[in-house]
């Protein structure tokens, strides 16, 4: 008989067998979960991934920490940002294909919105200093719920000291020699299967949870998806996918002309969707050399505010696109209001970004599940699952550099490749923030929400101020 949990907020009890049954947690209670985490979606990929380990894995209890750092490891592997495809597949795993459809949309939904918001404050009147106040509360704040995310991803996750030891050298390879991602990604891949191999009992040890006194999850790490793979489903899907992401492109087309704005830019961020490995940074300076440079959608100066904004506002950071998009269409409307233009061309270039994350997620998800108990592939993704910790760390650096100071430098020394704050242009006030936020994270376990929206108001009165 399959054993029984109990949601842990007291609704109906969850067979452990998944093959039996569509939802493992109540669909409403998974979307006002999804919706909740959405709001929190701040700090790029890092403070994303720190957000749903936070809620689904500690407090909710509804997946377990190998079987999210299972999920995770795969999502590393795709183009496109990780955070969302990981929403998709936990959604996925929770209550089947609709749960991966809300997950995925609800995900992105605030970011969409408020960078469309942002968008039509700059076009039309060129000041977002208020909004830009409210926000710059909440980066500072997002690096202590950044910092306690690697901590304890990491204390679950490494669990023995050659683990420990290949999150550190991913670290350091990114931070500080520059190697590129999916060049980490894949050596930790090989060391995962080689450690197999000669070190068996490292996977031993970190088959457990690590350390972890809670009640038990409801998605654990010995049962399968109820939906199986089958090449009749991926050949659907595949079909549907397709279709679905290039229909808005081929209709523009028709409508506009295949060489209008909105073509241009359907067919080109169609194609950075299936580029984007290691995350928006890596191809962000290829889309603003060919949105600068090539098309003229914006200028360099416009590029640097973009980046500024979507780093400020809730969803992946590749959201960006649709600041370039809007831009570039409402200067270019191609016979329509430019008001119009710019809305459809934004729509556009986010539906043809985030669709393909849902397709790669409902096609291979499967397959990934089955695999689970195929120990090279395990060992594998173990060793990816250890890297991420230090992917998440160099993020963490990244964004802290970038919140703390106002311009840094890169510094080559031989094969070090650093980046370096301009200790001059230091804003105290983000700092102040930072270690507020710290000492409500770490000292009085607040929400993720009750912090940032505290220190979101301690920004808003810094910027009415003239501090911020």
């Amino acid at each position: 008989m399959a054993a029984t949990h109990h949601d842990r907020d007291g609704d109906r009890p969850t067979e452990a067998g998944l093959e039996s049954i569509r939802d493992v947690v109540p669909f409403g209670k998974a979307v006002r979960t999804w919706f909740a985490i959405s709001l929190q979606t701040f700090g790029g990929p890092a403070g994303q991934i720190a957000v749903m380990q936070r809620a689904l894995v500690e407090e909710k209890r509804w997946i377990g920490q190998k079987r999210f750092n299972h999920a995770l490891s795969y999502c590393m592997l795709l183009p496109g940002p990780e955070a969302q495809q990981l929403a998709v597949y936990i959604g996925w795993l929770l209550n089947g294909t609709r749960g991966g459809l809300v997950a995925g949309t609800l995900f992105v939904l605030p970011g969409v919105l408020a960078l469309l918001a942002l968008s039509v404050m700059y076009v039309g009147w060129g000041d977002t200093t208020l909004v830009t106040g409210l926000f710059a509360g909440l980066a500072p704040a997002v690096l202590a719920i950044v910092t306690q995310a690697v901590l304890r991803v990491g204390r679950r996750s490494l669990t023995h000291p050659a683990l420990i030891a290949l999150a550190v050298a991913s670290f350091a390879a990114l931070a500080v020699f520059a190697v590129p991602f999916p060049v980490v990604i894949a050596a930790a891949a090989l060391i995962g299967w080689l450690l197999a191999r000669a070190r068996p009992e490292v996977f031993t040890t970190a088959s457990s949870h690590g350390p972890d006194n809670g009640p038990p999850p409801l998605v654990s790490d010995d049962v399968l998806h109820h939906e199986p793979p089958t090449w009749r489903r991926a050949l659907k899907i595949l079909l549907l996918g397709v279709v679905v992401w290039a229909l808005p492109v081929v209709c523009v087309a028709v409508f506009t002309g295949t060489n209008s704005v909105f073509t241009t830019q359907g067919l080109f961020f169609s194609g950075t969707a299936l580029v984007t490995f290691g995350g928006a940074y890596a191809v962000l300076a290829y889309v603003a050399q060919q949105a600068v440079q090539t098309y003229g959608w914006l200028t360099p100066g416009e590029m640097v505010r973009g980046l500024a904004l979507a780093e400020t506002t809730p969803g992946p950071l590749i959201m960006v696109v649709q600041f370039v998009a809007f831009l570039g269409a409402y200067r270019d409307p191609a016979g329509l209001d430019p008001w119009a233009a710019a809305f459809l061309g934004a729509l556009i270039t986010t539906w043809v970004t985030f669709v393909p994350c849902f397709l790669f997620i409902f096609l291979g998800a499967p397959y990934v599940e089955r695999l689970r108990g195929n120990h090279a592939l395990s060992a594998a993704l173990t060793g990816i699952t250890a890297a991420v910790v230090g992917v998440i760390a160099n993020l963490a650096l990244y964004f802290a550099l970038h919140t703390f100071f106002t311009t840094t430098r890169a510094v080559d020394w031989g094969p070090l490749h650093l980046q370096l704050p301009d200790l001059a242009t230091i804003r105290p006030l983000a700092v102040g923030i930072a270690l507020i936020a710290a000492v409500l994270t770490f000292r009085f376990n607040w929400s993720v929400l009750r912090t940032l929206g505290i220190c979101a108001a301690i920004g808003l009165i810094a910027a009415l101020a003239g501090l911020a």
